[in-house]
């Protein structure tokens, strides 16, 4: 019989960023039978004390924090020792070695990552214009772009520029039909936004539009889940990327932060050579 973990995630702030971590840490192990238990803005003593009287009652419980105030992640530390339960700060030793690195001491600010800065403006500003040139909208400014992602139905277009456009990249995607679904502008030498072309397997995308389909409860559509013809598109695609020299990636078996880790390492060589 598995052992059962209470995992507590602690934070200052909204807990975003540990619950990130967790879902990484937690990928490592197979058999991990657990229940979360998340505390957001956790800033005092009082809180603690009964976070930790909660966590007593239950049996394996495991504390994992991101608390950058010292004083108060100090006391969780002393209060968690002496219940014996394993306590683990994630952020800690980071801004300890960095503080030294840099020669400066930390500001020991809950939410320090979403102070309303520039680039957090910059970043709402990206979100904005990716909903409004989602599934080929607005493309007479499509040149005002970071990046421009495109691919037959049902390629991640959207989820992946959503996950972009949160990274603080302008993005835009269009479906792809044939060439003339295609702005006539981004086959231009002078259209400067980063062209990413989105495939995948036929098979993958044929249970893809059927599940599609079902959900939506809709007649099914023959030639939009034909093999043949969906094997005919996703070649056709690839003939255009190539015949434009657009890089391509093959969505398959990559998650949509996978995919989207790609698309930025592609627009990072490009702009390191237009520079």
């Amino acid at each position: 019989m598995k052992n059962s973990h209470s995992i507590y995630l602690i934070s200052d702030s909204t807990g975003e960023t540990l619950d990130r971590i967790f879902l990484a840490l937690k990928a490592q192990f197979e058999n991990f039978d657990h229940q979360v238990n998340q505390f957001s803005f956790t800033r005092t003593e009082t809180q603690i004390k009964k976070i930790i009287e909660n966590a007593e009652i239950n049996k394996n419980s495991i504390i994992l924090y991101t608390i950058v105030n010292s004083k108060l992640a100090k006391f969780l530390v002393e209060e968690s020792n002496k219940k014996k339960i394993p306590c683990f700060g994630v952020l800690g030793d980071l801004i300890l070695n960095f503080s030294k690195l840099l020669n400066q001491k930390a500001s020991h600010e809950p939410s320090g990552q979403h102070v309303l800065n520039k680039e957090y403006y910059d970043r709402i500003e990206a979100i904005q214009f990716t909903i409004n040139h989602d599934d080929g909208k607005n493309i007479e400014d499509i040149e005002k772009s970071d990046i421009v992602l495109l691919g037959v139905s049902r390629t991640s277009k959207t989820p992946t520029s959503i996950y972009l456009a949160n990274r603080g990249y302008k993005t835009s995607n269009i479906p792809l039909i044939n060439e003339k679904s295609i702005p006539e502008k981004m086959t231009k030498l002078v259209f400067k936004s980063c062209v990413v072309g989105l495939t995948t397997e036929a098979d993958r995308l044929f249970d893809i539009r059927k599940n599609r389909l079902t959900s939506l409860k809709e007649s099914e559509n023959t030639e939009y889940i034909n093999i043949n013809e969906i094997k005919k598109e996703l070649e056709n695609s690839k003939k255009i990327f190539r015949k434009n020299s657009w890089p391509t990636i093959d969505v398959t078996r990559k998650s949509v932060e996978e995919t989207a880790a790609s698309i930025i390492k592609i627009y990072e060589i490009k702009n390191k050579k237009n520079v």
